[in-house]
């Protein structure tokens, strides 16, 4: 299994870049990922967000990343949420008419987290949710506390930007179909434990990929 280079995809300002992994046998899915805020660095290579969607197609997932505005080739600037989440539709448009009848899913990473989950919970083409290292005490989440969407949470216990007391909490207020997984020791980059969150992307996501037989 290799990643696609698609080099980019369609955008609302123009192209954004963008990679694709497919599993090698039978498709089941694909998601979207959000990336991590772009002016603390955040790309699509961020190696946590690339560690999870590497995970996916392990279990039959296909999975695209992509640029928002003004990140690598990815045309545009940025645009504090709005404009990254019109990104991300774009993205959702995209997957739509390249993988037509497959469920997709919305996932992302600390700031990208919050455009995919808000943006996929809105979205009636969208099907499970996937925040990882979500900054729900920096952004407006209050749309999950509604969504009946499945939804899956990843954080890192010793999160030093977004306690994990904060997770749990919110957790807490958002209704079933839910789970979450804490790794140990890990701080908001996951740093030194990067490897774990595709594990526990894998492990999270493995029944709910599996075809109905």
């Amino acid at each position: 299994m290799a990643p696609e280079f698609l080099r980019e995809i369609p955008g609302p300002m123009g192209p954004l870049e963008a990679l694709l992994d497919l599993p090698d046998g039978e498709l089941t899915a694909v998601a979207v990922f959000g990336h991590p805020h772009p002016l603390h660095g955040g790309t699509m290579h961020t190696k946590a967000l690339y560690q999870a969607a590497k995970a996916l197609p392990r279990i039959g997932v296909a999975a695209l990343r992509f640029n928002f505005r003004g990140v690598g080739r990815s045309a545009g600037t940025f645009d504090s949420g709005q404009g990254e989440k019109d990104d991300f539709k774009a993205a959702i448009d995209f997957v739509v008419a390249r993988f037509p009848g497959l469920p997709v899913w919305a996932a992302g990473m600390s700031f990208g987290s919050w455009v995919a989950m808000t943006t996929g919970a809105e979205d009636p083409r969208v099907s499970l949710l996937l925040g990882i290292a979500p900054p729900v005490d920096r952004y407006d989440f209050d749309v999950l506390k509604t969504c009946t969407l499945p939804k899956f949470i990843i954080h890192g216990e010793d999160d030093e930007l977004i306690s994990i007391k904060e997770v749990r909490k919110f957790y807490g207020q958002i209704p079933e179909p839910k789970e979450m997984i804490t790794i140990e020791d890990a701080n908001h980059l996951f740093e030194m434990r990067t490897s774990l969150v595709g594990d526990a992307v894998e492990g999270l996501l493995a029944d709910v990929a599996r075809p109905v037989k």
